[in-house]
């Protein structure tokens, strides 16, 4: 600050402080300052180690990996911090335990950190987390991890598609605006449309979340908290509720995971439905139960329930083009089989660790998006420790078949769908 004479003009920076990156900072002042991005690069590179640990509390990670072989002779006590594991986890051969040092199994809902130490005071204790499985649980983490899967080219030049196809268009808004900036320019002299959602990239159920076609509004969001903003999904496919016709909706898949190397992983062959509360148009973006699908955390949005049986009979009748067991289910499958190994294609920090003493459980959500005649499955998101009290209010035996899986390999196939290579 500097004092100022009568008559002087005093300015303001409309970024201060917010970026040194000459490029960046030209991006930001877009509302205030005209500026063109269209001769800039949008290509997406996968950053340096340094980015995946940057904010993010060290991991240890264990040096003895030999397989843990679990003791079926008597019963594994597990302690667990969530509630709904302590109440329907029934199956005779476990055993839950509020002593936390007596536990064959932790089943926390707090991040763990010290595989190390585990792995050489309790070499024969299972956790239910995975070193740096936050590559998949962070927003910004998980779409650089999905962009692996692009074959040969992660963006189309002329139809802008970016890849995989099941990945929506995703930019990172704190280390990538400039591209950003470039890419929107480039929808927008194509006439493409330019809907975009913004997410924090570590909040969920929808918490200062926006969806807008504002580039100027888009440039401002990162002030409240670091954000990706990813490609509006503009043609889903609807779902005719009998109370409101054609609604939005997501399907939730839970995913289990036994092994990094090699990959062993499964999904809960019960997938669970989220549907939005008022008819799908491309209008009234600030109406959240037009456009959002999570209702079961709010009196005033009544969730709809269905469980994923009825909603397979509807469908038929619905899509019957579109069988889902046969057409769209091993698109999904397909889906989070690819992302699990992405996940798992780099060693920690950039992929998650291999841990024997490690098991856990996700929570993958999904869209259905029209690509040309085709149903293409979107992927959303993945959720660390999931909310599953509809999974055990509809399926008692959820964690039974859970907690079978994880730690007595008994994977039955009526309810699971194996996703590691081999079984697919």
């Amino acid at each position: 600050m500097r004092d100022v004479a009568a008559g002087d003009e005093v300015t303001r920076d409309f970024v201060e402080g917010q970026t040194k990156d000459p490029k960046k900072r030209r991006a930001l002042l877009l509302p205030w300052a005209h500026s063109t991005f269209e001769d800039e690069s949008f290509q997406q590179n996968e950053p340096d180690a340094d980015y995946f640990l940057a904010g993010h509390i060290p991991e240890s990670l264990p040096e003895n990996l030999d397989a843990i072989k679990t003791d079926t002779g008597r019963k594994l006590k597990v302690f667990s911090q969530y509630s709904y594991v302590n109440n329907y986890l029934t199956d005779p051969a476990f055993e839950i335990t509020d002593n936390e040092e007596e536990a064959d199994i932790l089943w926390l809902v707090s991040h763990y950190k010290t595989y190390k130490e585990l792995n050489v005071s309790s070499p024969h204790v299972f956790i239910n987390q995975f070193p740096y499985e936050n590559v998949l649980t962070t927003k910004d983490l998980l779409s650089i991890v999905c962009r692996r899967k692009a074959t040969n080219k992660l963006c189309d030049s002329d139809t802008l598609e970016t890849y995989p196809t099941w990945l929506p268009t995703t930019y990172n808004l704190s280390t990538e605006l400039a591209q950003f900036v470039a890419y929107f320019t480039q929808r927008v002299d194509k006439n493409l449309d330019n809907y975009w959602i913004c997410k924090p990239w570590n909040l969920a159920r929808g918490l200062d979340t926006h969806i807008t076609n504002n580039l100027y509004h888009i440039l401002r969001l990162p002030c409240t908290g670091p954000k990706i903003a990813q490609k509006y999904i503009t043609r889903p496919i609807l779902y005719n509720r009998p109370d409101m016709n054609q609604v939005k909706f997501d399907m939730r898949y839970v995913v289990l995971l036994k092994s990094v190397k090699p990959l062993r992983a499964y999904a809960y062959a019960n997938f669970f439905l989220r549907f939005a509360n008022q008819p799908f148009a491309l209008n009234n973006f600030d109406t959240y139960m037009q456009h959002f699908t999570v209702m079961n955390y709010t009196e005033e949005n009544p969730l709809f329930h269905m469980k994923c049986a009825d909603f397979i009979v509807e469908w038929e009748n619905q899509y019957p083009d579109y069988p889902w067991k046969t057409c769209v289910e091993p698109k999904v499958l397909s889906v989070l089989r690819q992302t699990f190994e992405a996940a798992v294609a780099q060693p920690p920090p950039k992929g998650i660790g291999e841990s024997p003493q490690s098991r856990a459980v996700y929570a993958a959500d999904l869209m259905l998006e029209w690509r040309d005649c085709e149903m293409q499955p979107k992927l959303l998101e993945i959720n660390f420790t999931p909310d599953c009290q509809r999974a055990c209010e509809y399926y008692p035996e959820f964690y039974n078949d859970i907690f079978k899986c994880l730690f007595l390999d008994i994977d039955n196939s009526e309810v699971f769908h194996v996703l590691d290579s081999a079984g697919e």
